[in-house]
């Protein structure tokens, strides 16, 4: 009777079909929320955190001082600190620019990669932002074309570069080094002029791929 009993209810095999379906089902809602995240959520908290750190730099704008001997030098700015100002009139694009590319840091506005140059500088000034999520301060970078200009404001200056080669005309990798050098793919040579180098991702998903855009100083105001 016992053994009768068993077979009965408890006996009874799962499907193997059945088990598929709820593993997919799992992926799929585990994927569905970890890219609802991505585009809606980490967008949510950035835009809770930009406008609190372009307050900042405004505020640091707006109280500089002449510099006493006329100069324009950039200091180098406190590790994570919302230093800078970029923007770019053709995008209607206005972001903090973060010392830092982290990733606290690229959630708070554009990154600026330490060890490259300060803005104004000769050498490569480099800057990273997102293209999707976290705030997509560079969404529409594409959109930048040669001849445009961008314009960093710091205390001491303000800097106007002319964009030489637009981001959506060249993809490197995400290791490809060679555009954080002073003189980008040329890492032996001394540079003479200051340039300006924009990188993001360029797929929607997260891949490898980074689109590179080159800008070179046109124009220098001192404060």
């Amino acid at each position: 009777m016992g053994a009768v009993a068993k077979n009965g209810r408890d006996g009874r095999r799962v499907s193997p079909l059945l088990v598929m379906l709820v593993a997919v089902l799992v992926a799929v809602v585990g994927v569905g929320g970890f890219v609802a995240w991505q585009f809606f959520g980490t967008n949510i908290v950035a835009s809770r955190a930009v406008p609190g750190e372009l307050a900042a730099v405004h505020a640091a704008l707006d109280g500089a001082t002449p510099s006493a001997d006329g100069g324009v030098k950039v200091p180098e700015p406190v590790p994570h600190e919302a230093a800078w100002l970029l923007r770019i009139p053709s995008l209607d694009l206005e972001q903090p620019i973060i010392a830092g590319v982290e990733p606290g840091d690229l959630r708070r506005g554009v990154g600026w990669y330490p060890g490259t140059a300060l803005p104004g500088q000769v050498g490569n000034f480099v800057l990273a932002g997102y293209r999707f999520g976290n705030g997509e301060p560079f969404r529409h970078l594409f959109g930048l074309k040669v001849g445009d200009e961008v314009v960093v404001e710091t205390p001491q200056g303000v800097f106007t570069y002319e964009v030489i080669s637009a981001p959506g005309e060249l993809t490197v990798q995400e290791g490809d080094s060679w555009v954080l050098d002073p003189v980008p793919g040329r890492s032996d040579e001394i540079p003479t002029q200051a340039l300006l180098t924009l990188t993001t991702g360029e797929d929607v998903i997260e891949t490898g791929d980074r689109a590179v855009g080159f800008a070179v100083l046109t124009g220098t105001q001192i404060r």
